[in-house]
């Protein structure tokens, strides 16, 4: 339907901001004066002035204006802007003891300056204000805020001679009336009417020109009159009462002012200021019929307007305010030669009404504002120049709120009240505030309140003040009830008191470039706009509709007479239904009851309840209806606001993009105050087509039940009304409905962390054109729509007007102002396949708005079916509710295909070409899913989503892996494992197999890790554990022994041993602690234990390569020194070493060694880890740890020498230490095996000495090696032998331990060696000598040591003292040789002998 507004009638929409008050900056302007005795109280009064480029789009006055009211001895000025918000746009100025007179306030503009010009009864007072386009120092304005000119008020001087005066010579009396104009020099003039007669003139120089003020007088001479009418100034004489002028009107032209003055004679003059002359006087009786008896009435409300304009000039409009015949003679002026003057008559417009409290003259209309016997608002409006019949338009004023609040038995009263009181339509704030002070007696309200915190302190106050009230501590619960309503209906009347004080009109003003119209109320200012075709057709008043010619809905006169007989019988039922039935009809549409039903139920009762006959009359008037149903379509038409394409914000402005258009078209309807007049229009549209919808509906279902009694057509009619226009009604008022619901639903206060979560939320569904969420002031509660027109819906509707229009054309409100609301309630229709109104919800987090709008668009809207279930989700993932979301967002992928938001969301650009809508939305869902951290759910939606993937196997994929991460994420290891094995993707599936062998490992949860089957993944895993092993750090994790269990638990021993070995081989590489000894013994100790399970000829194990293993220790196993991968061996193949069973015993034989070294000698450890078998015999035998030594070297086949070496200092120390010495040996010995000592007294020496006997014993030597180098060792530290260290080498090698002897120089030792082995050969002593059979004929062969014993001859030989012994030692081998030669002439005669036998 076209936005195309009637030129007959207007609705009038409050633009009163919902503030807590307004906040009014004051100065005072005090000049000294005293009151005037008998001072007259004038009435307040309110006007408006509007800029001169109010109606241009790149002008920063652009639907700029001023109003202002006034009221005894203060002035209050509003700048309002409805492209901006102004910021200190309000001010108050006082006077004190003066009184601001009717007309006393003027405001022109220059080419530099704003100037508002205020007359009192005792001064005249000029404000020169900077104008707006010489405030801001770039042309290009792009705030969202901008300074009003009021701004710098504060810092003017107003007491100062250029900016005021006090009237000169003592102005006795009060003026009636007075008006003020500025001067094309600059002087500011003040014209009051005299009480007296006549006209006082006070003029203020220019701004910059220091000049005094000067007076003069316009008035007529009694002596004169006579003779020529009229006489200058300098004549003065008696005046007359009838020259009382009522009201005054001025009009530069040519240099001149001219001024117009309506007297309470009825006659009309015209005051030339330069010449101080009056050039015209006219009786407005002339052009009154039937004007006997009026003459001798003084006429005490007549009213005078100028309007000019440059085809039809300056015309002239007086109100004469006579009894029951009020009327409106517009004249033009017309300039004939010799400067002389004439009134040419153009209409004389009459008028029933009784008080004129405002009337506006344009260059074609006449709007005039009234208040009528009841104190209602009665405001109408005329073209004069082509309106023969002479019959006003209707404006419908705004009622006041309902004086009783229909509660329903379901309803909380309290609730009730406050949603009331509370809506966006109904009450001003201040009127709040002010029944609160009275309702609690008085208290001052000092705080500046936030709309919620005023619902509180109201709340509070009804609550308060009815418990104080009680006085029984029990009562029934509808006794409570009926106090609850009483209470609140008494502060309920007292807000209404206060909002009837607020609305009390005061002016009408109309902006001459824009047409605006404006109706200045005394708390608020509000807005007249065009009003529909239909709605005009619905509200108008009867005698209106009855005397319609003709519809502007349709040009066929025939369906238009039908149609406005239709009208009259909708009128008719909406008359014949109560509050009740309309209240259940309410309730019906809210409980999602289909409206069909609920409309028989309403029509049922007025039937029952006909006691007027209504139904009768109905069906006489629906007997005139020729066509009904053609008339029906015609409105279904109308209403219907169902558009075929998308309204979007895309469409090119015709005029060019340039930068000042588009800044001009992103501030256009911006400010607050359009933004509510432009929703509160749209919800009035919304409730007056409701209930249209509703009557209408209520018809058709009566027409069926006439039947054939009111068609003509018969049966053929009522199946088209029942199977088409029926349901297109029902659907119409489920849209109505809804929308006048959204209208008045506030948007609620979001906390950051909630906005934070949900941009959280948009980033995940990559919405980046999702509309902004919109920064609120606390103070300026919005409705939703408020909301959704500011952050987006502006933006598209302005960029949809100026896509067909010139930018530089006029900005003219009725089409501008028609074409918004209209454009709006578009984008808000739910049939439209525009979704930018949920989508604002969901950006500024209004979900319980949201839900609200899901739930009654549900039932009956088949657009944006899925788009719905999605925003509903969203509602439903904010409220924690993830299983309803879950299910909402699987209903919505089934229309993904469908609809454009759904499109939209699917579309990103990152996503692969090749896959679905309906994946992508998945992917989407997913993302926010986990966002939101519901794990749960993205399995189930993902589980969903590869059902539906097909053949797609990076999607499957990409599925399997989200859902194996969250199911791992959850704990759910086993479900982990058979979404891994599901997945299609090998690259992605050893991904997760990575993941799943990690996490495992983190939680300890091995049990399971090991057990799972790993079907054709078997190597894999042991890599990756294999990998993990040797890239991390062997005490954090503990790979190896999972990789170990790994192969024991599928019985594969030699990998577990070659595990195990690998193990503790780095373990002596790497970790060189104690703890690390220890764990290197457990593992090869296991990779034993492994391989003796194996049969023997497969006990064997690679040995870890070169790859594996350190050059340096400590070293990476990863990286060289450089810290880079190393590089390749170049050999082609690597040397393969195989380890048996006995290898491994000797790794861990000296492991073993290792540990016991560090576990009694700690620092060792550091050492002991990389130390050779040789190099750990040493430190066991530093240690004292000789057991160990000894069994390390049996196990390699070592020398023990070092051991006995080591064991004989260890003795020699403790032979000649102290007892300190002593102490500290104890803790070595006791960890070798001692023997059993008898003695009552043992000391560390004697177990030390005893400790070597028993190793000579337990390892013996070739030629007694082992004592040679025990008593060498001895002997080097000048340490005798003991004696049965002695005795045990005697017999073992007493020839080596005499060369011992004579290697260190003891020959008496030497000597008696000697004697004593001669004898044991000789056979006396030879057991101690180890000789089996002595010197005889018999026994084989012995041998003496000749060298040594020469030797030892030699020496003796050389000194005295030895002499004896040399003897001796001469003597006894003398014997031994007498004995060798008889035993061998013994043998050799034994010999022959036998050799002779």
């Amino acid at each position: 339907m076209a936005a195309a507004a009637l030129e007959r009638s207007f609705i009038e929409i409050c633009g009163f901001e919902r503030e807590a008050a307004r906040r009014f900056r004051d100065v005072t302007v005090n000049l000294g004066v005293s009151p005037l005795p008998g001072g007259v109280k004038f009435a307040d009064g309110a006007g408006a002035f509007h800029y001169e480029e109010s109606g241009k789009l790149l002008s920063v006055t652009s639907n700029r204006f001023i109003h202002w009211s006034t009221s005894g001895d203060t002035v209050q000025l509003v700048e309002e802007s409805l492209d901006t918000n102004l910021l200190n746009n309000n001010v108050r100025i006082r006077f004190p003891h003066c009184s601001i007179l009717p007309g006393g306030v003027q405001i022109q503009e220059t080419l530099n300056h704003v100037v508002v010009l205020i007359c009192t009864n005792q001064s005249v007072h000029r404000v020169t204000l900077q104008h707006p386009t010489r405030m801001y120092r770039s042309e290009l304005v792009t705030e969202l805020h901008m300074q009003s000119i009021f701004t710098d008020v504060g810092k003017l001087s107003l007491q100062d001679p250029p900016h005021s005066a006090l009237i000169p010579g003592g102005h006795t009396g009060n003026p009636s009336t007075s008006a003020a104009w500025l001067s094309f020099q600059g002087e500011a003039h003040f014209a009051m009417a005299s009480p007296a007669g006549g006209i006082t003139v006070v003029t203020l120089p220019p701004q910059d020109v220091e000049d005094g003020v000067t007076m003069v007088e316009l008035r007529r001479s009694s002596v004169m009159s006579r003779l020529s009418g009229w006489m200058p100034t300098a004549i003065r004489g008696e005046q007359s009462p009838a020259d009382l002028v009522l009201s005054l009107a001025v009009r530069e032209l040519e240099e001149d002012s001219f001024i117009f003055a309506l007297c309470q004679d009825h006659r009309l003059r015209m005051w030339s200021l330069k010449n101080q002359a009056c050039l015209l006087e006219a009786d407005m009786l002339d052009y009154m019929p039937a004007c006997r008896g009026v003459k001798r009435l003084s006429g005490q409300g007549h009213r005078l307007r100028l309007a000019f304009s440059s085809t039809t000039g300056l015309c002239l409009g007086v109100y004469l305010a006579i009894p029951q015949r009020g009327q409106f003679t517009v004249l033009q002026l017309v300039a004939t030669d010799n400067n002389r003057y004439s009134l040419e008559h153009i209409s004389s417009l009459f008028s029933t009404q009784e008080t004129l409290v405002d009337f506006a003259l344009t260059s074609s209309d006449v709007w005039a504002l009234w208040v009528d016997d009841s104190n209602t608002t009665v405001v109408k409006y005329i073209n004069f120049e082509h309106n023969a019949a002479g019959q006003w338009n209707q404006v419908f004023v705004q009622p006041l709120p309902e004086e009783e609040v229909p509660i329903g038995v379901d309803l909380d009263p309290r609730e009730t009240y406050l949603e009331n009181l509370f809506s966006p339509l109904r009450f001003t704030a201040s009127a709040i505030i002010k029944a609160l002070q009275i309702f609690r007696r008085g208290s001052d309200w000092t705080s500046d309140p936030s709309w919620e915190m005023l619902k509180k302190e109201v709340t509070l106050a009804v609550e308060s003040e009815l418990q104080s009230s009680v006085t029984e501590f029990e009562f029934s619960q509808e006794e409570y009830r009926q106090l609850q309503v009483e209470f609140w209906s008494r502060f309920y009347s007292c807000c209404l008191q206060y909002q009837e004080a607020q609305s009390c009109p005061l002016g009408l003003t109309v902006d001459q470039h824009t047409g605006m119209v404006c109706l200045l109320r005394k708390g608020f200012i509000s807005f007249l706009l065009p009003c529909f075709a239909v709605d005009h057709l619905y509200l108008s008043y009867d005698p209106y509709l009855v005397s319609e010619e003709a519809t502007p809905i349709t040009e066929d006169p025939d369906v238009g007479r039908d149609v406005l007989q239709l009208v009259q019988c909708l009128r008719l039922v909406s008359d014949a239904i109560s509050t009740e039935m309309a209240y259940e009809m309410e309730k019906a549409l809210e409980y999602l009851q289909t409206p069909e039903r609920a409309a028989e139920l309403v029509l049922e009762n007025m039937l029952c309840n006909d006691n007027d006959n209504v139904i009768v009359d109905i069906q006489n008037k629906l007997q005139d209806v020729r066509n009904p149903m053609a008339a029906m379509m015609v409105l279904l038409r109308e209403l219907d606001l169902e558009t075929d394409s998308e309204l979007s914000g895309d469409a090119p402005v015709t005029a060019g993009p340039t930068l000042n258009v588009r800044i001009s078209l992103s501030q256009l309807y911006s400010s607050s105050t359009a933004i509510s007049v432009i929703c509160q229009a749209v919800c009035h549209m919304t409730m007056t087509r409701a209930v249209f919808c509703r009557d209408l509906l209520i018809l058709q279902k009566l027409y069926l039940r006439f039947g054939d009694n009111v068609f003509l057509g018969g049966g053929a009619q009522l199946l088209q009304l029942q199977q088409d226009l029926i349901p297109r009604t029902s659907h119409l008022l489920s849209s109505y409905h809804l929308l006048k619901h959204i209208s008045q639903s506030l948007a609620s206060s979001v906390p950051m962390d909630t906005i934070d979560m949900n941009l959280q939320h948009l980033t995940a569904l990559e919405l980046s054109d999702t509309p902004a969420v919109c920064s609120r002031s606390a103070l300026s509660p919005q409705t939703v729509v408020e909301l959704f027109y500011q952050t987006s819906a502006r933006r598209i509707i302005i960029s949809q007007m100026f896509s067909q229009q010139q930018s530089d054309s006029l900005l003219l409100w009725n089409h501008m102002i028609s074409n918004v609301v209209q454009l709006l309630a578009q984008l808000l229709w739910p049939s439209n396949p525009g979704f930018q109104f949920p989508e604002v919800l969901m950006a500024n987090c209004q979900y319980t708005q949201l839900q609200e709008y899901v739930r009654l668009i549900g039932p009956w809207c088949q657009v944006n079916i899925g788009s719905c279930r999605f925003m509903l989700a969203q509602c439903y993932l904010a409220n924690g509710e993830g299983q309803k979301a879950l299910q909402c967002f699987q209903e919505a992928a089934t229309e993904v295909e469908k609809e454009e938001f759904l499109m939209k969301l699917t579309g990103s650009e990152d996503e692969e070409a090749a896959s679905s809508p309906r994946l992508q939305f998945y992917n989407k869902v997913l993302r926010l899913l986990e966002d939101v951290g519901l794990p749960e759910l993205v399995i189930q939606l993902a589980s969903l989503a590869v059902t539906e993937v097909g053949g797609d196997v990076n999607s499957q994929a990409a599925l399997w892996t989200r859902i194996f991460k969250h199911h791992l994420d959850l704990g759910h290891n086993s479900e982990a494992y058979e979404a891994l094995t599901q997945n299609p993707d090998s690259s992605m599936q050893l991904d997760c197999l990575r993941q799943l062998v990690v996490v495992l490992c983190e939680r300890s949860q091995l049990q399971d890790l090991v057990q799972f089957p790993y079907v054709n993944l078997h190597d894999e895993v042991v890599s990756i554990i294999e990998s993990r092993a040797r890239g991390l750090d062997l005490l954090t994790h503990n790979y190896y022994d999972l990789l170990y269990s790994f192969h024991i638990a599928r019985h594969n021993y030699r990998k577990a041993g070659t595990v195990m070995f690998e193990f503790g081989m780095r373990l002596g590489r790497e970790v060189r602690t104690r703890l690390g000894l220890q764990k290197q013994v457990n593992c090869y100790l296991a990779a034993l234990n492994c391989l003796r399970l194996i049969r023997p000829e497969y006990a064997w194990i690679v040995q870890p390569t070169c790859g594996n293993t350190y050059e340096r220790p400590g070293a990476s196993p990863k990286r060289n020194s450089d810290g880079e991968f190393p590089a390749e061996p170049a050999s082609g193949r690597r040397q393969v070493d195989i380890l048996e069973l006995h290898d491994l015993e000797k790794e861990y034989f000296l492991s073993r060694a290792r540990l016991t070294l560090a576990q009694h000698h700690p620092p060792s450890a550091a050492i002991a880890g990389s130390a050779s078998a040789s190099e750990l015999v040493t430190l066991l035998v530093q240690t004292g740890l000789f057991d160990s030594a000894l069994a390390l070297c049996q196990t390699f086949k070592l020398n023990l020498n070092p051991v006995f070496e080591g064991l004989t200092f260890k003795c020699i120390k403790l032979q000649f230490g102290g007892e300190e010495s002593q102490n500290e040996a104890w803790s070595w010995l006791a960890a070798n095996q001692l023997s059993v000592v008898n003695t009552k007294e043992s000391s560390a020496a004697d177990e030390a000495w005893r400790l070597l006997g028993s190793y000579l014993d337990r390892y013996p030597s070739t030629n007694g090696q082992h004592h040679h180098q025990v008593i060498h060792k001895l002997l080097s530290h000048g340490v005798p032998p003991p004696d049965w260290l002695l005795q045990s080498y005697k017999r073992a090698d007493a020839a080596s331990l005499l060369r011992l002897f004579l290697n260190f120089d003891l020959l008496e030792p030497a000597a008696e060696l000697v004697l004593e082995y001669v004898d044991a050969v000789l056979g006396r002593g030879h057991q101690y000598f180890g000789v089996e059979r002595p010197l005889s004929a018999t026994s084989p062969p012995t041998w003496l040591p000749y060298t040594s014993i020469d030797q030892l001859l030699s020496a003796l030989s050389e000194t005295q003292t030895h002499s004896s012994l040399h003897s001796k030692v001469r003597d006894k081998l003398d014997e031994y040789h007498n004995v060798v030669r008889q035993m061998t002439s013994l043998r050799l005669a034994v010999q022959r002998q036998v050799a002779a036998i």
